[in-house]
């Protein structure tokens, strides 16, 4: 593990010094990015921002103010993937700006900062997931509920760590890949981590620790794809561990990695005879999606429903999740506010979701509006006749500690959890949301 560490901090070194050779400060990735506009960066010099990102690669902290504030409000919209013709990632370039900056504080600070933010995630998860199934049922979604097998998996379904706050989502996808006959295993949780926490806190010796004791764990299993469900582990994965993994190997990763609802998309033949319940709903999708084709896949799925219709409400996209906005945080509430009345505008019935972060903040505004807001995954099961109750969102719209817990009763015991701790991540992690609240008498003028 050291040598692959040591390998994991060279390569990234490795590659930011072929940015500092390739990138000639052309400034079209500032210039294509929505990200300024929302948090309130001046852009009339878009090539003296790209130089500035490249002094802060060489020194840390020293650079354009306008440059540290665009890699430190990068919200990952990918808008910017496709404008650099000397093939440059400026999603990893900001990354790894960031990176340089926090390693201006000392490498202690940064260490505990990242621990603390894991050691709070870990908590969050075990209490909230524990607090809306049953031991088996949550069994399901743990790497021991398929215990090792004699011939590869057909993949494995990733779920990341969070998607264990939202259980229902993660049960809905199993069922969808039992339906399908695809013989899988399940890796997900604190313990197989991509590492982003520590990344995030500047401590990224730890993140690349975890990320490749994760991948270590994939390789095992020897299996040609990983389903991944949380676009944050799969951006990590995809731009900074398996580049770094491939530069060691000086080979190709041993497996592909494919966001889930492009998997579903991909296998429309099979699905479609299954999903024959009509739904009779009109739709609105919460779209800030990590990539063009997440939308497009949920589209082509939800799309062979019966009765469904799906409507676009053309929102702007700034952020690869609606949470990711919270770099922006005024912007971000913006944009929410912004979607709850354009699906009410609208007339829709439901709004949908695509990612369990967005879940958890979406769910808590049901009460307030016209509409049913579900997870996308909820519309593939009623179309399969699937129920997965989402018990999140009723605990989150009681908007009461107390009667949380009290609902929670058989839970807690059942699954020994210690009330005192229920009540501190109640407070904490399902109570607490960034952009609440957002005032439906006041609609806004955009």
């Amino acid at each position: 593990m050291a040598e692959a560490l040591t390998g994991f901090l060279k390569s990234l070194d490795d590659r930011v010094e072929r940015i500092l050779n390739a990138c000639t400060a052309c400034g079209d990735c500032v210039s294509v990015c929505p990200t300024p506009q929302g948090a309130g960066i001046d852009t009339i010099d878009p090539k003296g921002i790209a130089l500035g990102i490249l002094d802060i690669l060489r020194n840390g902290h020293e650079g354009l103010a306008a440059s540290r504030q665009w890699a430190t409000a990068c919200c990952g919209t990918g808008a910017c993937l496709t404008s650099c013709s000397h093939g440059i990632n400026p999603r990893f370039m900001l990354s790894m700006a960031c990176r340089a900056m926090k390693e201006k504080t000392p490498e202690g600070d940064r260490r505990v900062a990242g621990k603390e933010a894991f050691k709070a995630m870990t908590r969050g998860v075990r209490v909230l997931s524990r607090l809306q199934l049953a031991p088996e049922l949550l069994e399901r979604l743990s790497p021991s509920s398929h215990p090792t097998i004699t011939e590869p998996p057909d993949l494995i379904f990733y779920t990341g760590c969070n998607l264990l706050k939202t259980p229902h989502i993660g049960l809905l996808c199993l069922d969808v890949l039992d339906r399908l006959d695809i013989k899988y295993e399940v890796h997900g949780g604190p313990a197989n981590c991509c590492g982003i926490l520590q990344l995030r806190a500047g401590d990224t010796a730890n993140a690349g620790r975890q990320g490749f004791k994760t991948i270590g764990r994939f390789a095992q299993t020897k299996t040609k794809e990983i389903l991944s469900w949380c676009p944050t582990c799969h951006i990590l994965f995809e731009e900074t561990h398996l580049p770094s993994s491939q530069a060691k190997l000086e080979a190709e990763p041993p497996f592909d990695m494919t966001m889930f609802a492009v998997y579903l998309s991909r296998h429309l033949d099979e699905l479609r005879p299954m999903m024959t319940n009509p739904v009779n709903k009109r739709v609105a999708l919460c779209e800030f999606s990590v990539a063009e084709e997440v939308t497009q896949g949920v589209v082509a799925v939800l799309s062979c429903i019966p009765g469904l219709e799906i409507v676009d409400l053309e929102m702007d996209r700034i952020a690869y999740t609606l949470v990711a906005t919270r770099s922006v945080p005024e912007h971000g509430k913006r944009m929410l506010a912004k979607l709850l009345h354009s699906a009410e505008d609208a007339g829709v019935t439901t709004l949908a979701g695509i990612y369990h972060s967005d879940h958890r903040e979406l769910s808590a505004h049901e009460d307030a509006w016209p509409y049913e807001i579900i997870n996308f995954m909820e519309l593939i099961g009623e179309s399969m006749g699937i129920t997965r109750p989402d018990v999140f969102k009723r605990l989150k719209l009681m908007q009461d500690v107390d009667a949380i817990v009290a609902a929670s009763r058989e839970y807690i015991d059942e699954n020994d959890l210690n009330p005192e701790e229920v009540r501190e991540i109640v407070l904490k992690d399902l109570l607490s949301e960034q952009f609440l609240p957002i005032d439906r008498s006041q609609h806004p003028t955009w």
